[in-house]
C-alpha cells in the first residue's frame, strides 16, 4: 500500500530487514518484509545483480547465511562484479548452475521432452542447494532460464508457485530477479511474490542515462509510492527517495534575513522572513548572482551557514568576482561555512540534486542559493513535472525552516514581459525584479520587489548598482515614468540617479552581473 501522506511504522513495528540500501530502506519504510518472495523486475543493465548483492552483504554484516543462485552468470562474472565495488564475497554461498543438460541425447528422453527433464533438474538441483545451506537469505539469478524451460507459461507459473511453498516456513528471505524477457503483459511473477521493485534505465538525448526504481506493490506494508531515482556508483546503487510531505511547516518566524545592504533590507521591508523562498529575476547581467552570493555572504558573517549550487557558472569565475566585488572576504570562509557546488544537470538527476541539498540541511545549512533555475530546468528538457519537484523541495526546505533564494533569467536583453516568469515566481514567496532602463545614453538598472506574501515592502523603483561592496541601491526613481518598460520619461528637474564611480585600477563599474568592472577583467 503506496503511503505519500503519514510516516509509516518504524523498522521494528514492520520487521522489515535492511536491503543494504539506506534510500531503498528509506522508501520501504524500514526494510523489505522478512521470509517472503520478492520480485526485482528491471531490463538488463539496470542494477538488479547489485541490489541483489548488497541484500546478501547487509545479512553477512548481521551474521546470517546467504545464498546466491546464479542461473545464467557464472560464478568467477559474479565475483568479479563484486570487485568492480570493492566487495568481498567470500562470506555468500554461490551456487553456478550454468547448465543442467543430461549427459543423454535427445533421443534417450521416451516419456519427457528434454525441456521438461531439464526444468525438472534444475529446480531440484536449487531446492538441494538450498537444504544443505539452509540460509536466511537467498537470491535467485535470474528466473529467465526457467520461464524458457518450462516452456509453456502453466508450467512456469506452477514451478514459481511451487518455489514459493517450497520456502514457506523456512525463515528465508528470497529475492527472485527477472530481466523482462517473458512475452510482453506477463505479470505471473508479480502477482505471485509478496512485493515488487521495478528498476527502470531511460537514456537521454543529451548526457548520461538516468536511473529510477518504482515500487510497484508490497503486501501488508506501507511504502513510499512514486518514481525514485538512483545511480549506480563504485559501492552500488544510491537511491534518493522523492520528497514527500510528511512535516508540518514551521511557522515563519519574526526574524529577517538580511542582504548587508541597508536600502536593500529597507525595500524589502527589513529583508526576507527566515524559512520562507525568494525569487530574483531580470535579463541577464542586472545583478542577480551578485544580489544572491551577498545574501550568502551576510548569512556567514552572522555566523550562520550557507549553500550556493551553480548551474550557469564555474566555481572558479564565481570566486573571482567575490574577490574583486569583496576584497576583504577570507578564503577560509569558502571551506567552513559558505560551500560553493557546480552542479552539471547532464550528469545528475532532479532526484539526486535534492538528495545533495536534503544532506546540506542535515548538516546545518540554514540558507541555500540556487543560481540558476534555467539551468536546472532546461537543462533537463525530458524531465516532466520539474515545477513541481521544485514545489515539493520548497515545501520541504521550509519546514526545517531553510530560506531559499533562486535566480531566474528573463528572455532578452531588456527582459520579456513579467508574465514570462509566471510558472515558477508563483512557487516564491517573495519576488525581486531587476530590470535594465535607458538614460541619457546609458544603461542603467533597477530594482522593485513585486511580491511579499509575509509582510510590508516598499512599493518604489530603485536604481541599482553592482561595485566594489556588492549590490548598491540608490533613491526611489520619482522622477520617471515607465522605468519597466525599459525606456522610461524623465519628468523631473533635475536628475536623481546615482553617480558612477571613476574607474580606478580597484574599483568595479555597474553594468555586469557577475560582478561589473573589476570582476569582469580578472574573469576575461
Amino acid at each position: 500500500m503506496p503511503d505519500t501522506q503519514q510516516p509509516g511504522p518504524t523498522e521494528a513495528e514492520q520487521g522489515g530487514i535492511s536491503t543494504g540500501i539506506s534510500g531503498l530502506d528509506q522508501i520501504l519504510r524500514g526494510g523489505i518484509p522478512p521470509h517472503r518472495l520478492h520480485l526485482i523486475d528491471g531490463e538488463p543493465g539496470t542494477g538488479k545483480t547489485t541490489l541483489a548483492l548488497q541484500f546478501l552483504l547487509a545479512g553477512v554484516a548481521e551474521g546470517e547465511r546467504c545464498l546466491y543462485v546464479t542461473l545464467s552468470e557464472t560464478a568467477e562474472e559474479l565475483r568479479g562484479s563484486a570487485r568492480s565495488h570493492g566487495w568481498s564475497l567470500e562470506s555468500i554461498e554461490i551456487f553456478e548452475l550454468a547448465s543442467v543438460t543430461g549427459d543423454e541425447p535427445e533421443e534417450a528422453y521416451t516419456l519427457f521432452h528434454p525441456a521438461e527433464v531439464e526444468l525438472q533438474q534444475t529446480v531440484g538441483a536449487v531446492l538441494e542447494s538450498v537444504e544443505r545451506y539452509r540460509p536466511s537469505r537467498v537470491v535467485f539469478d535470474s528466473l529467465s532460464e526457467m520461464r524458457l524451460l518450462a516452456r509453456d507459461p502453466l508450467r512456469f507459473r506452477r514451478q514459481i508457485l511451487a518455489l514459493k511453498q517450497f520456502f514457506t516456513g523456512r525463515a528465508c528471505t528470497v529475492l527472485v530477479l527477472d530481466d523482462r524477457t517473458g512475452p510482453e503483459g506477463d505479470l505471473q511473477l508479480q502477482s505471485l511474490a509478496h512485493g515488487v521493485i521495478a528498476l527502470e534505465r531511460l537514456p537521454m538525448e543529451y548526457g548520461a542515462e538516468r536511473r529510477r526504481l518504482h515500487v510497484k506493490k508490497l503486501r501488508g506494508a506501507q511504502f513510499m509510492g512514486g518514481f525514485h531515482d538512483f545511480r549506480i556508483k563504485t559501492g552500488g546503487l544510491e537511491v534518493y527517495p522523492r520528497l514527500t510531505h510528511t512535516a508540518p511547516a514551521q511557522p515563519v518566524s519574526g526574524e529577517s534575513v538580511q542582504s548587508g545592504s541597508p536600502e536593500m533590507d529597507a525595500l524589502l521591508g527589513g529583508g526576507l522572513a527566515r524559512g520562507t523562498s525568494s525569487l530574483i529575476t531580470g535579463p541577464a547581467g542586472t545583478g542577480k548572482s551578485v544580489l544572491a552570493f551577498q545574501f550568502a555572504r551576510s548569512a556567514v558573517a552572522r555566523g550562520e551557514r550557507a549553500a550556493v549550487y551553480m548551474f550557469d557558472e564555474r566555481i572558479s569565475t564565481a570566486l573571482v568576482r567575490a574577490r574583486g566585488l569583496w576584497p576583504d572576504m577570507e578564503q577560509s570562509v569558502f571551506n567552513e561555512a559558505l560551500t560553493l557546488r557546480q552542479i552539471e544537470p547532464t550528469e545528475m538527476s532532479p532526484g539526486e540534486f535534492t538528495a545533495t541539498i536534503t544532506r546540506a540541511v542535515d548538516s546545518g545549512v540554514s540558507l541555500i542559493v540556487i543560481d540558476s533555475l534555467n539551468g536546472f530546468l532546461q537543462a533537463m528538457p525530458n524531465e516532466r513535472l520539474l515545477v513541481v519537484h521544485v514545489h515539493e523541495l520548497l515545501n520541504f526546505l521550509a519546514s526545517r525552516g531553510v530560506s531559499t533564494i533562486m535566480t531566474l533569467v528573463q528572455r532578452g536583453v531588456f527582459g520579456a514581459p513579467v508574465d514570462d516568469a509566471a510558472e515558477v515566481s508563483y512557487l516564491a514567496d517573495t519576488v525581486i525584479l531587476l530590470r535594465y532602463f535607458e538614460h541619457a545614453g546609458a544603461v542603467r538598472q533597477a530594482v522593485s520587489i513585486v511580491k511579499k506574501r509575509t509582510g510590508p515592502h516598499e512599493r518604489t523603483i530603485r536604481e541599482c548598482r553592482v561595485e566594489v561592496g556588492g549590490f548598491r541601491v540608490g533613491e526611489p526613481l520619482t522622477s520617471f515614468q515607465g522605468v519597466l518598460t525599459g525606456v522610461p520619461v524623465y519628468e523631473g528637474e533635475r536628475s536623481p540617479l546615482m553617480v558612477a564611480p571613476r574607474p580606478t585600477s580597484g574599483a568595479a563599474s555597474s553594468g555586469d552581473a557577475k560582478g561589473g568592472g573589476r570582476a569582469a577583467r580578472v574573469r576575461e
